[in-house]
């Protein structure tokens, strides 16, 4: 009778292998290929990925030490993580009719959303109103049209303050914006230690994404002085500064230089508050940051891990205190990247919108925004919110991810690549410092061109599908139905916006005071908020406060990775539109299933991301060349019949030979314009050409380019 051990120890039949071994084993396989070239894979960072990682990979020695909640922090700000009380599920409120986003609220604050983020309209971005905005379309264009505490007060009726965060989307308005927030809270008597948020003033990154700023940089920097010392003085529960990386992101910056242009802001920051008043643990108190995550979630993982790291490393070097009791770790907020969300397809978005909040979620962001599914379609509805915030309830709930401390912690894999985008994110910081800082490398365009750079490489890859879109530029689907979207009436809700705010107006004493706040000291502050509850709007504000020349630099553009393939599919719908039908492609199946299913398969999918309608041809069988004579009969009359005007050709490279120059000249006597065959030519190209064939499609060929020039031909692309 065999007598089992009591204990299991795997090592007995699975003894440990040294990576030498391994690597000659898989050497072997490979049979002669390069294993740098095979096995591992680069980033747009310049990293290098492995396909195993071992514990040689982790400097363990030193990162033992490095608990969650200890310096430098790169396992969470605090030792619990959101195990103790969960991390802060921030949705997002941009409607524009307040009577509807107010349901939205309520309905959001019932079903699991802890706090909001209230997202102006252009207007009210610019410092402007119904009374004073130059261009009306800006009236209730991509936000709430808020632009008193009154206003305030209707988005928020039946909400209990005291109890849930509130924070400000407000653009370049971000001191007027916050002085109606902070006499909203006044007006409800909520105690200053129980109010909760975040006024996110962030010129630069306004600068950034707008181009331009109403007033002078000197003068919005001074703004954002005042508005901390301020803040820091009233408040210990609200963060008045964001350090955002959203416009870089979103333009296509790797995540190396989003962590080294973050790094730039909180510094040139950091002076700036220091430079008021406030020390150096004040003033990193005062900081909330702000990143964008894409759907490569062990990338965002690390990219969060590591930026903990590099702000606990600038703190140390700017004096401050790093010790946990201190309170300055790193505050930070992460949210669905825009770059990584289509107008086509936008279901997948529940997909990418899960993945990224995984990431966020694991790598210890203290706040998760996660966009609507239907975002870059515009305003969303229930639907939309209700999907966004049950996606992070279902992570934290029911997936039990809220209840575990740095799951990624000692994960080889991660914990090397956390200390590759340290050293990569630092080295770009530093670049920036070179240029004179955040300021000076962003208005002399610089940053502009290092993204511009780093985004070529991707969106090339993007163009030749190497770099897929579901839905987009792989899988798309034209009959899909469009996501249904409410019917906002603007016109009507400009003109009762106008309506309310000449309701009231301030007293000749107040309309004085107004005038005073164009002198800078944390003096205007409490003068705004005291007119902002006297019923000032939020235009009244801003107008002493914005009188010098404006800032302009070079817009950071951002850049949806499914705009171009999206644009073609616009284009599409135009010409459907105007016709009747879309442009046509004809399939010509060139013999058994066997040779033409994969690449007919390959050519719908590639025609259909550009709009076109894929009508297909039963195979053509032969075997003698009276067969094939007969087949091209069939074929020349299913294509006639199709409407179309281009032609692809869809079998094996041994068949192609044969068929090619038997099928090619009598499609185009038949009206083919264009020829397409599907495959690469290798050797043989000069002979298809020869025969007729136009054009050559396959793998990592340029689809984006062979689309568009087949758009313009058909007439459907100027």
């Amino acid at each position: 009778m065999t007598t089992l051990s009591p204990k299991l120890v795997l090592s007995d039949d699975f003894p440990p292998v040294e990576e030498s071994t391994w690597r000659a084993v898989v050497e072997k396989d490979l049979k002669g290929a390069p294993f740098e070239k095979r096995l591992i894979t680069s980033t747009y960072e310049g990293i290098d990925l492995k396909p195993v990682y071992t514990f040689n990979d982790w400097s363990a020695a030193e990162k033992l030490a490095d608990l969650p909640g200890c310096y430098p922090f790169t396992r969470g700000s605090t030792s619990l993580g959101s195990a103790a009380c969960g991390w802060d599920i921030r949705q997002q409120q941009d409607h524009p009719d307040l009577e509807r986003a107010n349901a939205l609220v309520l309905e959001d604050l019932a079903r699991g959303v802890t706090s909001l983020q209230l997202r102006l309209d252009v207007a009210a971005r610019r410092g402007l109103g119904p009374d004073t905005v130059t261009d009306r379309e800006w009236l209730g264009r991509d936000g709430l049209m808020v632009y008193t505490v009154a206003d305030l007060d209707a988005l928020l009726a039946g909400v209990h303050p005291e109890m849930i965060g509130l924070a400000l989307e407000a653009g370049a308005a971000f001191l007027p914006a916050a002085s109606v927030l902070a006499a909203y809270w006044a007006s409800k008597g909520v105690a200053d230690e129980k109010a909760r948020g975040a006024f996110n003033a962030d010129p630069l990154a306004v600068l950034a994404r707008d181009g331009e700023l109403p007033t002078s940089l000197d003068e919005s920097m001074g703004q954002m002085r005042d508005l901390a010392v301020w803040t820091s003085g009233k408040y210990r529960s609200v963060r008045s500064v964001r350090v955002g990386s959203a416009p870089y992101h979103h333009a296509g910056a790797t995540a190396a230089q989003d962590l080294g242009l973050s790094m730039a802001t909180a510094v040139a920051y950091l002076r700036e508050l220091t430079d008021a008043g406030l020390d150096v643990n004040a003033a990193a108190k005062q900081l909330l940051f702000s990143y964008g995550l894409g759907t490569n979630f062990f990338l965002a993982m690390a990219k969060l891990r590591a930026a903990r790291r590099l702000w606990a490393r600038v703190l140390e070097a700017s004096g401050g205190d790093t010790s946990p009791a201190a309170g300055t770790a790193m505050l930070i907020q992460a949210r669905t990247s825009k770059r990584v969300l289509t107008q086509r397809d936008p279901w997948v978005n529940m997909l990418r919108n899960t993945a990224t909040t995984f990431a966020a979620a694991s790598a210890g962001a203290q706040i998760i925004t996660t966009e609507p599914f239907d975002a870059a379609l515009g305003a969303s509805d229930e639907f939309g919110k209700r999907i966004a915030r049950n996606t992070q309830v279902i992570l934290a709930e029911e997936s039990q991810l809220g209840r575990v401390v740095d799951p990624a912690g000692g994960s080889w894999f991660i914990e090397s690549l956390t200390d590759e985008l340290c050293e990569k994110g630092w080295a770009f910081f530093q670049q920036v410092e070179a240029q004179g800082g955040m300021a000076a490398a962003l208005t002399s365009g610089w940053v502009q061109d290092q993204i511009d750079s780093a985004f070529a490489p991707r969106l090339k890859n993007i163009a030749r599908r190497r770099d897929a879109i579901t839905g987009v530029s792989e899988f798309p689907n034209l009959g899909e139905k469009p996501v249904k979207k409410e019917t906002i009436d603007i016109n009507r809700l400009r003109e009762e916006a106008k309506a309310r705010t000449c309701e009231k107006s301030l007293s000749e004493a107040d309309l004085a005071d107004v005038k005073r706040l164009s002198e800078p000291g944390v003096e205007r502050v409490a003068t705004a908020v005291r007119l902002a509850g006297s019923c000032a709007r939020i235009s009244q504000l801003a107008a002493p406060m914005f009188r010098s020349e404006p800032a302009t630099a070079r817009a950071v553009l951002p850049h949806p990775y499914a705009a171009p393939f999206e644009e073609l599919r616009d284009a599409s719908d135009r010409y459907l539109e105007m016709t009747g039908h879309r442009p046509r492609v004809f399939l010509a199946n060139l013999g058994p299933v066997a040779h033409h299913t994969a690449r007919a398969a390959y050519s719908t999918n590639f025609f259909e991301a550009g709009g076109f309608e894929v009508v297909g041809s039963k195979p053509l069988l032969w075997k003698t060349d009276e067969e094939l004579t007969a087949a091209g009969d069939a074929a020349i009359k299913a294509f006639v019949d199709s409407g179309a005007s281009v032609v692809v050709l869809c079998s094996s490279d041994k068949l192609y030979p044969q068929a090619v120059p038997a099928v090619t000249e009598r499609l185009k006597a038949a009206g083919a314009r264009t020829v397409v065959l599907a495959g690469a030519p290798g050797d043989s190209e000069a002979d298809y050409r020869k025969a007729g064939v136009d054009r050559f499609i396959f793998i990592k060929c340029d689809v984006l380019n062979t689309l568009r020039e087949l758009l313009s031909e058909e007439g459907v692309l100027s």
